[in-house]
């Protein structure tokens, strides 16, 4: 078998003994050996399908005579795969500690090891039916980790997660049967610049309607308004490391929907100049917004994290709906930021629930005292979110704004860097007042009566050992973009 596969295959049957184990046969140190020992092999097969594999396709079997299920490694697949692969191993070692105080350790790591196979799938997705099919699997096995605890609250989230995703496959599959009909390509490969020509878009009426609801059904997973309102209700239930790994990658597998949908189905040329450009820009503006008003009001710190999701992922949106050389530069470079930083604050928003019992943002008050290390940690990746240079997060936003000024599309040439702007002093009002009331609580402060203060403390290493590197990451990022970007 090629490469490609043993890198989707193996965490997925790690993941299948795990769960299919019996509960009373395996202890919870044989299971943290099995995840651990899993999750470095798997770092190991990504690293070397990066560096080996080259850009053939390969065929893995015919689902009919016209649709098959291939595999491809391009550029674009080797950036998500290599960042949900750190990230995934990262949040992984973090949960070895944070998941002692849950039930159900197998089954969730269990499912933990599936949906890391099942992402490499989608990197590594040749063609739009293996991509569908492995969106759809996602959709199941992070719906299962939103469920874990079985509480009324994760059971209504879970549900409310699955019937919007649902609800973008089904839009998905819409277009799905259009693009088959019409570009001739029974198994719809991803090619650069798209496979569907000028002339059977612009005559094709259905091909418009086709591509905006692709594109918005994609963007269920991405928390794109107005379909992302499982995202607030998902995260603050999930365990705080599934917490991370929704917010900072799984929304990525819509990002990279969309980007094949455009780029490598479409084509830019039958996207730019469309009523779907339009309508998305417009949509993606909206969430940027709206997700940071939201954000700044809340006061449930993995809510508040989550909302922030909701205007992040957009701004990667609209990076790529300008369509813009630049600004689809900025795109990429925030999707391995923002997985960076948003892991990091779900991870840190996971050390103080999980040492001092608190999820209430005013409760934190001098907690920098006692957790030092993690609240520096917190506080970098947040200037980083933010934008504020040399942190990551600064690059991505600036080619961001430069890719939209060049644009020329009327008005959002200049709307969608004052609307990014906003959003920038918004996250600062939110993110920020958690740094210096931790660090600087004030004189009226009571350290006696303060239930977060008493019980905080530095988190095991094993906690903070995946925090701090994360949070090194995102400054290389900020400090060398051009790595990422050459």
């Amino acid at each position: 078998m090629n490469l490609l596969t043993w890198t989707i295959l193996f965490p997925i049957v790690v993941g299948i003994v795990l769960c299919l184990w019996r509960e009373k046969g395996i202890k919870r140190n044989t299971i943290i050996t099995i995840t651990g020992v899993s999750l470095c092999v798997e770092l190991l097969l990504v690293a070397l399908s990066l560096f080996t594999v080259g850009s053939d396709s390969l065929r893995l079997f015919n689902i009919t005579s016209t649709l098959a299920v291939d595999l491809k490694l391009d550029g674009i697949g080797r950036v998500f795969a290599g960042i949900m692969a750190i990230v995934w191993t990262l949040a992984g070692f973090y949960s070895f500690e944070y998941m002692k105080h849950e039930d159900h350790n197998k089954r969730y790591f269990g499912l933990y090891m599936i949906v890391e196979g099942v992402l490499m799938g989608l990197c590594f997705a040749g063609n739009l039916v293996t991509y569908y099919a492995f969106f759809e699997f996602l959709t199941i096995g992070s719906f299962a980790m939103v469920l874990h605890n079985q509480s009324k609250e994760a059971v209504m989230a879970a549900l409310k997660y699955l019937f919007y995703s649902f609800a973008g496959a089904y839009m998905v599959l819409f277009g799905f049967f259009f693009v088959y009909k019409y570009t001739g390509e029974g198994t719809m490969t991803f090619a650069e610049g798209g496979i569907i020509s000028a002339e059977v878009f612009n005559n094709t009426g259905i091909l418009g309607v086709s591509l905006l609801l692709m594109i918005i059904g994609f963007s269920v997973k991405a928390g794109m308004f107005p379909m992302q309102g499982w995202l607030p209700t998902a995260h603050p239930v999930a365990p705080a490391p599934a917490s991370a790994v929704l917010s900072g990658l799984i929304v990525k597998a819509g990002v990279l929907g969309i980007i094949r949908v455009i780029f490598y189905i479409f084509g830019a040329q039958n996207f730019s100049g469309s009523y779907a450009q339009t309508t998305v820009l417009i949509l993606s503006l909206i969430t940027v917004f709206m997700g940071s008003m939201l954000a700044y009001k809340e006061k449930i710190l993995k809510k508040r994290l989550a909302y922030s999701t909701v205007s992040q992922v957009s701004y990667i949106l609209f990076g790529l709906f300008v369509v813009d050389a630049t600004a689809f530069k900025g795109s990429m470079l925030h999707v391995v930021a923002h997985a960076a930083i948003k892991s990091t604050l779900f991870l840190c928003a996971g050390a103080i629930i999980y040492i001092t019992g608190c999820t209430k943002v005013d409760e934190l008050r001098g907690i920098g005292k006692k957790m030092p290390v993690m609240l520096w940690c917190y506080t970098f990746v947040s200037l980083g979110l933010i934008g504020i240079p040399p942190f990551g997060g600064f690059a991505s936003k600036w080619y961001l704004c430069i890719g939209a000024l060049n644009s020329n599309i009327s008005v959002f040439a200049w709307l969608g860097p004052v609307i990014l702007l906003v959003s920038a002093l918004l996250t600062a009002g939110y993110l920020l007042p958690i740094s210096i009331n931790g660090f600087m609580p004030g004189k009226d402060f009571n350290e006696e009566e303060s239930v977060a203060f008493n019980k905080a403390k530095e988190p095991k290493m094993i906690m903070l050992i995946p925090i701090i590197i994360l949070t090194l990451i995102s400054i290389f990022i900020g400090v060398f973009p051009e790595v990422l970007t050459w």
